[in-house]
């Protein structure tokens, strides 16, 4: 049963075996690997069980439920934490390499690890307090990464994330004291059950939309998501892959486990009012993308794109919406991160992340165009990629709901989409650079970066040639999502 902490405790232990070899970099770099390597395994392993239906409970210290720390590992959690994992290992790997890495330096791996525990931790809980936690022990991580390259673009950023996030940590918290003042319990089990007293109508709903309006300045949702494209543009590509896929992704995570499962049904203003905070965070993302030429913002903005059709699917509030919010979310993560891995790959070949100083990547590096248009095309939505699946699901429940607007939105922003992503392939790999500079030239130490974004876009392919075992997984991972326990 402690396999239940293997997608924290493994990347906790990693940290510290790395940080104890801040003086052995060549050694440091091997075990960060190692321990990369050996978390999706452990992963695989529990989503084994998971797909069988069963869900594994852990109470540490032996106290009985709810009073003691608990911990789950049902197909949503599980599931996340597996390509959670698969991305931590494609990253490390990617730094390997000569493609626009982070700066060398004693903490990078330790905290690296340190952020991997922290969402593994997200996934696996089952305690809202503890939830917290690992957010908090995320936000350390970053913030730590955000300074590690010690310039003041990088202080800017640190300072701009932290401002705006710890105001979201504190509102959560405030919001985890409220809800267990009122209901006296933080074990998610228990607090499904204590919500639905009659005497707690009055208040549990504001104490909920305050949980809501926490989750989603985290989830960087419109209007709250100006902390995000000032500061993950200063970020090295690997780092930048690591927070782009996952980051806001657990806010996500967090708001569907939540308010899809275990306060379902309870507070429905906050819910509806979240349908249409998904299609001003979809319209707003992608209308920055579309006017900026750095490669970078311009990706950072599709995530905050991104992230409005996964609250479209928690919106949704139906089984069917919250299996498209899995599925999307996997999609988005391995697609969002391999995006910017590519980005790193064009800077080092390039010389530059704008899109008016760069060119000529087609004709000189056909495999690099290939893998990009496998992420840009999953971005996108066009079939069969899993984006094409993903958006499908959302948009059929949406249609099926009779919320055509939402889903009318839904598909016009996969337009706008395209523009970006025909905007990047015609400026970085269409047109000839305009500095004359030579493409073609062999240039050292890209294997690495290639074999990560390759782990990435093989496990795209997969989701999007064969979708059927990942949207069944899915359906039964959400089995009574959004139903507040009715039939």
């Amino acid at each position: 049963m402690n396999l239940i902490l293997a997608p924290l405790l493994l990347p906790l232990f990693t940290a510290l075996v790395c940080a104890l070899l801040a003086g052995r970099p060549a050694w440091q770099t091997r075990i960060s690997l190692a321990g990369a390597a050996a978390n999706p395994l452990f992963g695989l392993l529990l989503l084994e069980r998971a797909a069988s239906g069963e869900v594994q409970h852990l109470v540490l210290g032996g106290w009985p439920a709810p009073f003691g720390i608990a911990f789950a590992a049902d197909g949503l959690g599980v599931a996340l934490a597996v390509v959670a994992a698969l991305l931590g290992l494609a990253v490390l790997v990617h730094q390997a390499g000569a493609a626009e890495p982070a700066a060398p330096s004693p903490g990078l791996h330790p905290l690296v690890h340190l952020l991997l525990a922290g969402v593994g931790g997200a996934f696996m809980t089952a305690d809202l307090f503890n939830l917290y936690v690992w957010f908090e022990l995320m936000l350390m991580a970053a913030l730590g990464l955000l300074v590690a390259g010690g310039e003041r673009r990088h202080l800017e950023a640190a300072f701009k994330y932290f401002v705006l996030n710890v105001l979201g940590t504190l509102l959560l918290l405030a919001a985890v004291a409220l809800i267990h003042g009122a209901t006296g319990h933080l074990n998610f089990a228990a607090l499904a059950e204590a919500a639905r007293r009659p005497e707690l109508a009055g208040v549990l709903p504001g104490y909920l939309g305050l949980l809501a309006l926490a989750l989603l300045l985290k989830s960087a949702a419109f209007p709250l998501y100006a902390w995000l494209p000032a500061t993950y543009h200063s970020l090295p590509a690997p780092i930048l892959a690591l927070f782009g896929g996952l980051l806001t992704k657990v806010g996500v995570y967090a708001l569907l486990r939540l308010f899809g499962q275990v306060f379902a049904g309870v507070a429905e203003a906050p819910v509806q009012l979240l349908g249409w905070i998904a299609l001003a965070t979809m319209v707003s993302g992608v209308l920055g993308a579309a006017y900026h030429w750095d490669l970078r913002r311009i990706l950072a903005f599709h995530i905050v794109s991104q992230i409005g059709y996964l609250l479209l699917g928690i919106a949704l509030m139906s089984p069917a919406g919250a299996a498209a919010t899995l599925y999307f979310t996997a999609h988005n993560i391995l697609a969002k991160a391999g995006l910017f891995l590519i980005a790193g790959i064009v800077w080092r070949l390039a010389g530059h992340h704008d899109l008016r100083r760069v060119g000529g990547l087609y004709a000189a590096r056909p495999g690099l165009a290939l893998l990009f248009l496998l992420a840009a095309f999953s971005l996108v939505g066009v079939p069969p990629t899993s984006g094409f699946w993903g958006k499908f699901l959302l948009v059929r429940e949406s249609f099926g709901q009779g919320q055509f607007l939402w889903g009318g939105v839904a598909l016009a922003v996969g337009v706008l989409t395209l523009y970006s992503m025909a905007k990047i392939w015609l400026e970085a790999f269409w047109k000839p650079h305009p500095d004359g500079r030579e493409m073609a030239a062999p240039v050292p130490g890209l294997a690495p970066a290639y074999a990560a974004v390759m782990i990435l876009g093989a496990a795209t392919l997969g989701m999007g040639l064969w979708p059927e075992p990942f949207i069944a997984f899915a359906q039964s991972a959400t089995a009574g999502f959004g139903t507040g326990g009715r039939p």
